[in-house]
């Protein structure tokens, strides 16, 4: 019995042969596993996106939709509809890859890769998910793109890296571009219960199968999804169905489709681990296109990262920036403008992003290379090559915090608490509070000394779970639970201001 046989329970045999409804008997979701088992999910995420690999984009894989793709050749749609489709996408999906390429990725310091995946790609272990969907007929052109998927994953993690699966095209198309699967720039995910069966089925099934791997770091539930007055209520319907079979530390990721002001506070509020992704360009809109690098790079810090900053905090810390690149329009500089120049003004625009994005959850590069002979504005070997990325993107340098540290850090912090809410009709809870120093101490040197030089990244995140293991051990904090979680939070701090330079 295969693995879609034995998830699959149709207990609706009135159900219309049109929609891939009905009942799924998945495993429910288990108890989160241990803290120290789950660095991985919780470090702060030196990411770069695998792009064009199993979702792909014409202007990304140009020679795949030149030899494959029928017109309007935008999407995959076109290419599963091309001449011997299903041998010209194993061929892909078996060759974009290479070793060089996870050496490489190893070597620059990323600890984790973002993998776009459609819904199409689920044909050969769900068929469901096609059923009454515009790849339906072409089923066939995908049903090897899973087992593909998996050892992705498992290669990602011979490397050391996490691995985002990002749900990046649904059925009817969520965005109005081509990687959402379809050529036709429309919206048509909501226009059919077809369309919102399926993406339902498929995010149970990717979770389930996916949460119990600790390779993977998060599943992102769609990606750039045009914004409406539904998809807020959409995320929270499926966020409870998830749930059913996804731990509550699992970490789900979900796009702020560009309205980062009102989804920040919304996942501020949720107890589970759901984190915001922004994708940040500065290349399409037409005041974007008149300044240059530099000017760009100066508007991020004296500007943009304020406002960001402040949307991070409320949603807790919990946000990523899940595409990025070193991308200007061209018309930003003059044409005659030599290439040294061009390098040195994205180099500039590069370095600022990864400043900022110290103070985010992290971050996942748009993307990893094309097969076109240069670009340095999206290709991230490229960027490399002209030294545009930095030769590591681990900016910090590691140093044992001096012998004694911990401790004396500790005692002044307590002291000044304590000292500061008797002062003030406060009731300071000094136990709860240096103990919670010095776990987010101990544990933001876990971090950091693990390999590849990580750090602990959704800390309130984390901290969370420390506080419920303190009350499991000494009682419940009630109202003082804050003091634990604030402490913690000083604790990391106070480590890396001591260990990393």
């Amino acid at each position: 019995m295969g693995l879609f046989d034995k998830i699959k329970n149709k207990l609706d045999s009135g159900n219309d042969g049109g929609s891939p409804a009905g009942n799924y008997a998945f495993p429910p979701a288990q108890a989160p596993p241990p803290l120290e088992a789950s660095l991985a999910r919780y470090r702060r995420q030196r990411g770069i996106n695998l792009g064009s690999w199993f979702v792909t984009e014409s202007w990304l894989s140009t020679k795949l939709y030149a030899s494959t793709a029928v017109d309007p050749k935008g999407s995959d749609f076109d290419l599963a509809r091309g001449k011997d489709a299903k041998a010209a996408m194993e061929h892909h999906w078996d060759t974009w890859m290479t070793d060089d390429d996870w050496h490489w990725i190893k070597q620059r310091g990323f600890n984790s890769v973002r993998l776009p995946i459609g819904y199409y790609h689920l044909a050969g272990v769900l068929p469901d998910v096609l059923r009454g969907t515009d790849y339906e007929r072409y089923a066939d052109v995908y049903t090897g793109a899973w087992p593909r998927i998996l050892g992705a994953i498992d290669k990602a993690a011979q490397f050391g890296l996490g691995v985002l699966v990002d749900f990046h095209a649904a059925a009817g198309a969520q965005n109005t571009d081509g990687h959402s699967g379809m050529s036709e720039g429309k919206v048509r995910f909501w226009d059919s219960n077809k369309n919102l069966a399926s993406t339902s089925l498929a995010l149970r099934f990717l979770a389930s199968q996916l949460s119990p791997n600790p390779a993977v770091i998060g599943l992102e539930i769609l990606n750039e999804p045009a914004n409406n007055q539904r998809l807020q209520g959409w995320y929270e319907s499926t966020l409870n169905e998830v749930r059913q079979v996804a731990e509550p530390e699992f970490p789900i990721y979900v796009s702020d489709s560009w309205a980062t002001d009102h989804y920040a506070p919304w996942v501020g509020h949720r107890n589970d681990f759901v984190v915001l992704d922004h994708h940040l360009y500065r290349c399409f809109d037409g005041p974007d296109k008149q300044l240059n690098g530099y000017q760009h790079a100066g508007k991020l810090q004296h500007e943009f990262a304020s406002t960001f900053l402040g949307q991070v905090g409320q949603a807790r810390g919990n946000v990523v920036v899940g595409e990025w690149s070193a991308g200007l329009d061209e018309s930003c500089l003059p044409h005659d403008t030599p290439a040294g120049e061009r390098d040195a003004q994205k180099r500039a625009f590069v370095a600022s992003q990864l400043q900022l994005f110290e103070n985010t959850g992290g971050y996942f590069f748009w993307t990893l290379k094309t097969d076109r002979d240069w670009d340095s504005g999206w290709s991230a070997r490229n960027c490399g090559q002209a030294e545009i990325l930095p030769a590591t993107v681990v900016l910090k340098k590691f140093n044992p915090p001096p012998d004694g540290a911990r401790d004396t850090m500790c005692r002044q912090a307590t002291d000044s608490h304590c000292n500061y809410w008797r002062q003030n009709n406060g009731n300071p809870n000094g136990h709860a509070f240096s103990s919670g120093f010095s776990r987010g101490w101990d544990d933001a040197l876990l971090f950091l000394t693990s390999e590849g030089q990580n750090e602990l990244g959704f800390v309130d995140q984390w901290a969370r779970r420390r506080k419920w293991e303190y009350e499991h051990y000494s009682g419940p904090l009630g109202n003082e639970g804050w003091q634990y979680t604030d402490a913690f939070n000083q604790g990391v701090k106070a480590c890396h201001s001591q260990a990393l330079s």
